[in-house]
């Protein structure tokens, strides 16, 4: 019961629950507070007041009675309230309270009837495809392809080859 080997196996089940943390409440910042400076967290953020500044964290829920001034950049985004700024997020909601003036960069989006949502959507995904970045490259040439001779529709003056990369 008190040997060396029962206090090395107490300790690693200490320290294995250590290791896996119990998760925290929300940091809430509430209707009558406003934040000046970015605000950053591993966990969630539900914001009811006002911040002029950048927030990073893991979820994000903006209420209907905040509003956000600056980027946001999350793993999860839900929005009742008012966003003037840039979203960045895995996955963003905009509820039908939401009004947001920004661009919205995404991997998974779901806008409800009547949110209000000034700016761009563009799908992002983890891994891009680098080719898919480059210049593409065309060139207009006076020869005809091969394949094109086949082609009852196709013009023979003119072919576009092109080079992506």
């Amino acid at each position: 019961m008190f040997s060396r080997s029962n206090k090395g196996s107490a300790n690693r089940n200490a320290a294995g629950s250590a290791a896996r943390p119990k998760p925290a409440p929300p940091s809430i910042i509430g209707p009558d507070l406003r934040v000046v400076g970015d605000l950053a967290s591993d966990g969630e953020i539900q914001i009811d007041g006002t911040i002029d500044g950048d927030i990073r964290t893991k979820a994000l829920l903006v209420g209907e009675t905040a509003t956000v001034r600056g980027e946001i950049v999350a793993e999860s985004v839900r929005v009742h309230g008012m966003v003037n700024g840039q979203i960045k997020a895995q996955a963003v909601s905009l509820a039908r309270t939401a009004r947001v003036i920004g661009d919205i960069l995404h991997e998974d989006l779901s806008i409800e009837t009547g949110a209000f949502l000034e700016g761009h959507c563009k799908r992002i995904s983890e891994r891009q495809d680098t080719a898919a970045e480059g210049p593409i490259n065309l060139v207009v040439t006076d020869d005809q392809p091969a394949d094109a001779a086949d082609d009852p529709d196709a013009d023979p003056k003119t072919a576009v080859t092109g080079h992506a990369g």
